[in-house]
């Protein structure tokens, strides 16, 4: 027996997921927080199955991934065949939900985005690397840049390059707490800068230097420009994007800390295994812009 999905329904529950409440939801659709949340029951009762955990903000359960996936692909098809029958302005520009890393984010993806023609709405999804891929899992995103170029089922994975990272300080800095060179030592007990308790790349670096787990002093700046304020202005040392590096406005140079100091983090762009025009636009000025300024 073919079970037949309403897609009224489904968009209820993509909007639900997409601004974290039902009542958001209700005002993104133009209904009542009641209507949406007869939508999904009407939806959950249909498969069986509960697809949505009433938290703040509200989260899709397995099964609801599934239908999220689906509905967000039924969204991406519709929008192409509506602006291929020549009514682009009906309903807006379609939305496109992306998964990307805030150093990307910050340096070259919105030149990218900023290309594609015609014009789309963006949601952004800011996650590290190794992270964004789960929102691309759970049918959050259609399309993520990840570190991971491991296929997500269902998904295409290519490769877009590399973003350089280097040890980096100021010169002050640098003068205080290493006036001898980088050694472990020092690293033991200079402060370093990282953007959240997740990110592990100032880690790597150290292991790589000590060969052991060191815990020097940490500052958590979680914003990918205040962090290389940061270490610009002497907080601590850390792991600065090439892209970041260059000084601009009368800001102080930042010096390396040793020419150990380099890791090289491969992006990767994967989006769902879907053939809609538009995406593939947002694809193509994504590969495009990552050739132009990558490794």
């Amino acid at each position: 027996m073919t079970m037949e999905l309403d897609l009224d329904q489904l968009e209820a529950l993509a909007a639900a997921v997409s601004e974290g409440t039902l009542d958001a939801a209700a005002r993104r659709l133009h209904v009542t927080p009641s209507a949406i949340s007869q939508r999904i029951k009407a939806l959950e009762s249909t498969v069986g199955r509960v697809l949505l955990t009433r938290t703040k903000p509200v989260a899709p359960t397995s099964s609801g991934q599934t239908l999220l996936r689906t509905a967000r692909q039924i969204q991406a098809i519709t929008a192409d065949a509506t602006r291929e029958l020549g009514d682009e302005a009906a309903g807006g520009p379609p939305v496109i939900a992306l998964a990307v890393n805030a150093d990307s984010l910050a340096t070259w993806l919105v030149p990218a985005l900023a290309a594609v023609t015609p014009r789309l709405s963006f949601d952004l999804r800011r996650d590290d690397e190794t992270r964004t891929a789960e929102l691309l899992r759970d049918g959050t995103v259609m399309a993520a840049v990840t570190a991971s170029g491991t296929p997500v089922p269902g998904c295409i994975v290519q490769p877009l390059g590399r973003m350089r990272y280097r040890a980096r300080a100021s010169e002050a800095f640098v003068a205080e707490w290493f006036p001898g060179g980088a050694t472990v030592r020092e690293l033991t007990a200079a402060p370093v800068v990282c953007f959240d308790r997740g990110d592990m790349i100032q880690d790597r670096y150290l292991r790589r230097r000590s060969r052991r787990r060191l815990d020097p002093p940490r500052h958590h700046v979680p914003g990918s420009g205040a962090f290389v304020q940061a270490v610009r202005l002497g907080l601590g040392w850390g792991m600065v994007p090439d892209l970041q590096a260059a000084p601009s406005g009368g800001q102080p140079p930042l010096v390396e800390l040793d020419e150990r100091g380099i890791i090289d983090v491969r992006l990767f762009w994967q989006q769902w295994r879907l053939r809609s025009a538009t995406l593939e636009r947002v694809a193509e000025a994504v590969r495009h812009q990552a050739a132009a300024v990558l490794r």
